[in-house]
């Protein structure tokens, strides 16, 4: 009753916006806080956030919307929050099949398909399985590969050892294969991603216990559609400060896979509806606690084609890039139960300290990791290019990564509350 009274007065005395999200804040958890925001950015309607029905517009707009609410300050001279680019990428917006002799495999669970693919079909097509390790070096690749003819699929069991013997990276054979249609066993979990280009072939990659005893036939149906000029947008929005030109940045990319078929979601709930979400919460928290230096928050695209969004901005920052003192960056943050690592830890050694000054004062986390420089999440072009920075993702959790098991049911939130304020007391108190 002394919520809805307090409410109440907030509205009639015309501070409505503010004063409900600071009383939203002091009665709701951050569990909850970013659990809703979590299960918005993976809701079917978001279509994982990727290239094919509008996935990461539906994700964008979802931001900026929350931005708005909070009278975030935008980046452009007409107050938009977006950042716009343009970028090459290839999709697979319609069929997506793979049947072995007869029996329909499941996309996403029984096989994934190179993303690099080109569209192919055919029925009951021969498959012809392919001892690799007889190709020794580049002549006997040519000899082999010209043999293959398009009415057959050939399946490949181990192309570890030819590519050993061709000495090239395992993500350079599909580049290799001449136009066709081709099955490649995957023991380990199936992960997918997105690629900028494409090759001549159409290349499954199935899991082992997916795989027929013996070989007989494959039903094939794949469609692609490349997008030479794809635009994507950062969105940026800023709570301005006691000092305005200065700025701390809190980061996160909202992108992931989205489709691969018409049928077939990778939510990305884990990477990174949960980093994005975590952020969005403490966008809410700052936007009624104002600091010393001004907050930049940047929600990323295309951080799974590779870093391509926070290349961009760091490139074309929207302020200059000395301006700011410290960014931190989140990836992954669903389940901390294991504590958190921090990449970069050991770049910032005196920024490291304090975080652990701030842990072991609180008893947030258990433990916090140091882990030296990487370039696996979007402070990594930042950082190069001077802006000091960490990178941040927690340790717990199943290991859903890059598949479609990545749903929010499955991301737990275990102790991210802590985590939330683990890194509001560093940025109120960094001074550095």
């Amino acid at each position: 009753m002394k919520t809805l009274f307090y409410i109440a007065v907030c509205l009639l005395a015309g501070v409505s916006a503010q004063c409900q999200i600071s009383t939203t804040l002091k009665s709701v958890s951050e569990e909850q806080l970013i659990r809703t925001k979590l299960n918005s950015l993976t809701d079917t309607s978001m279509h994982g956030r990727g290239y094919v029905k509008n996935g990461k517009e539906n994700a964008a707009d979802y931001i900026q919307a929350r931005f708005r609410e909070l009278k975030m300050r935008g980046v452009t001279k007409d107050g938009s929050y977006a950042q716009s680019y343009y970028f090459p990428v290839n999709t697979f917006p319609g069929k997506m099949k793979l049947a072995l002799n007869g029996e329909d495999l499941v996309p996403g669970q029984d096989f994934i398909i190179e993303p690099a693919s080109i569209s192919y079909s055919g029925k009951y097509l021969k498959v012809v399985p392919i001892d690799l390790k007889q190709v020794v070096d580049t002549a006997g690749w040519v000899e082999l590969a010209n043999s293959f003819v398009n009415d057959n699929v050939y399946y490949f069991d181990d192309i570890e050892t030819v590519c050993k013997n061709l000495n090239i990276r395992e993500d350079v054979f599909p580049y290799i294969l001449p136009h066709g249609c081709y099955i490649i066993k995957r023991s380990e979990k199936l992960t997918w991603t997105v690629k900028m280009d494409t090759c001549r072939a159409t290349i499954f990659y199935v899991r082992e216990s997916a795989l027929p005893k013996k070989w007989k036939t494959a039903d094939v149906a794949v469609e692609n559609d490349y997008h030479p000029k794809e635009k994507n947008q950062n969105i940026i929005g800023i709570i301005p400060g006691r000092i305005r030109d200065t700025f701390l940045a809190i980061t996160s990319h909202y992108d992931h896979l989205g489709m691969m078929g018409a049928g077939t979601v990778f939510p990305g709930a884990s990477d990174n509806a949960s980093g994005t979400a975590f952020m969005l919460y403490l966008a809410s928290y700052f936007s009624t606690h104002p600091q010393k230096y001004s907050l930049m928050f940047i929600a990323f695209s295309g951080e799974e084609v590779e870093l391509i969004g926070s290349r961009y901005f760091s490139k074309h920052p929207v302020a200059p890039l000395k301006s700011i003192k410290f960014l931190t960056n989140i990836d992954i943050m669903g389940d901390a139960t294991n504590g958190i690592t921090v990449v970069n830890a050991t770049e910032f050694p005196a920024e490291f300290a304090e975080l652990q000054k701030i842990n072991t004062a609180n008893k947030y986390l258990n433990t916090i990791k140091s882990r030296g420089k990487a370039a696996n999440s979007d402070h990594y072009y930042l950082t190069e290019a001077g802006v000091p920075g960490f990178f941040m993702y927690s340790n717990g959790g199943k290991g859903f990564y890059h598949d479609v098991y990545d749903r929010a049911s499955e991301v737990t939130l275990n102790q991210v509350d802590n985590v939330a304020k683990l890194i509001i007391d560093f940025l109120k108190g960094y001074n550095m």
